[in-house]
């Protein structure tokens, strides 16, 4: 694995795409788990066009080792150092049917235990009775993603489109994007591979076409927040 090019990804673009991080037998260990799941509990959300599992790591306790296997923690200790540990996971499921998109932004707030007015925090929002917070930049900057696909993913179903060096403007509001600039990336990735990914990155998805999207969302920090608050989830 060329680590060195998928630091300097992640570095100049604010993403890379690393294959083959999981074999197809613990590609399907992982959705025969979810499939057996308990799904009646209020972080499971299900409709005609999404499946979703929020606080999945909790809420599934039995896919952690499914998911830090020995190969995905060599190669994020690799990218990014130690000391990092998971601070937010979601499970999308979004069918072949589905019409729903996400327009262009930025994931500029994190989730944590309570709301607390302190200074560098905010603006501060509230879905399905969660806390979420814009915290300093220096945490977001700080901060990556992984998105680990279970299914093959293109253009056709909902692959996120990315404007590659988008992490590096620091807040970059939609309406500001300069399309004689930039230039959208489609960052399709195969089954079992995942997609390292700067929070500050401009990003979006296009509905689905053709085929069913399932993907395993998780952010990781290693940021200690102010006093009084705390990450809402916070798994080593």
């Amino acid at each position: 694995m060329d680590f060195i090019r998928h630091q300097y990804e992640i570095a100049q673009h604010g993403f890379s795409v690393v294959e083959h991080i999981y074999t197809d037998a613990e590609v399907n260990e992982i959705i025969s788990t979810i499939e057996h799941a308990d799904k009646t509990g209020p972080l499971f959300r299900q409709t005609d066009d999404l499946f979703a599992i929020r606080q999945f790591l909790k809420a599934v306790p039995e896919i952690s080792p499914l998911i830090f296997t020995d190969k995905l923690k060599t190669c994020l200790r690799q990218l990014f150092g130690d000391g990092y540990f998971a601070v937010k996971s979601i499970y999308f499921d979004k069918p072949e049917a589905s019409n729903w998109f996400v327009t262009w932004h930025q994931d500029l707030t994190v989730s944590v235990d309570k709301r607390v007015n302190i200074a560098g925090y905010g603006p501060w929002t509230v879905k399905h009775n969660q806390f979420a917070v814009q915290p300093p930049l220096s945490i977001l900057q700080d901060n990556f993603t992984i998105r680990i696909h279970l299914d093959d993913t293109d253009e056709g179903n909902g692959a996120l489109k990315v404007l590659p060096g988008s992490h590096l403007k620091e807040v970059y509001r939609p309406e500001n994007i300069d399309w004689q600039q930039e230039t959208e990336v489609s960052c399709n990735v195969q089954a079992g591979g995942i997609m390292v990914m700067r929070p500050l990155l401009m990003h979006a998805s296009n509905r689905t076409t053709k085929k069913k999207r399932r993907v395993m969302h998780i952010e990781f920090s290693k940021a200690k927040l102010a006093e009084g608050i705390d990450w809402a989830e916070k798994i080593y």
